[in-house]
């Protein structure tokens, strides 16, 4: 069972860097300054996807108490970044449909 879940969880952590690295880009070539910025929630929220995907693969794959800490760690500043991302996310997108 811990296997299938951290079989999967790498398929996100994999996915998930890969939007982040796509978004970074894709902000860097942006020219405006409002899709620059959408740019950069859509990364932050992929990686905060990343931080929390492998973090919970820390848990799953658990060897020693030094990687419950470590993965402990990335599974906060992962929820801290995901959730910060999604509000400047919502926030950046009304925005770009009133111009």
């Amino acid at each position: 069972m811990a296997d299938s879940i951290s079989k999967i969880l790498i398929i996100i952590v994999v996915i998930s860097f890969v939007f982040f690295l796509f978004n970074k880009f894709k902000q860097w070539r942006a020219t405006e300054s409002l899709v620059k910025r959408i740019y950069q929630s859509k990364a932050s929220l992929s990686l905060g996807m990343f931080m929390l995907s492998f973090g919970l693969n820390l848990f799953v794959s658990y060897r020693s108490v030094l990687e419950i800490v470590i993965g402990a760690v990335f599974v906060m500043l992962g929820a801290y970044n995901a959730y910060h991302g999604y509000k400047a996310y919502n926030h950046y997108i009304p925005q770009m449909e009133q111009n």
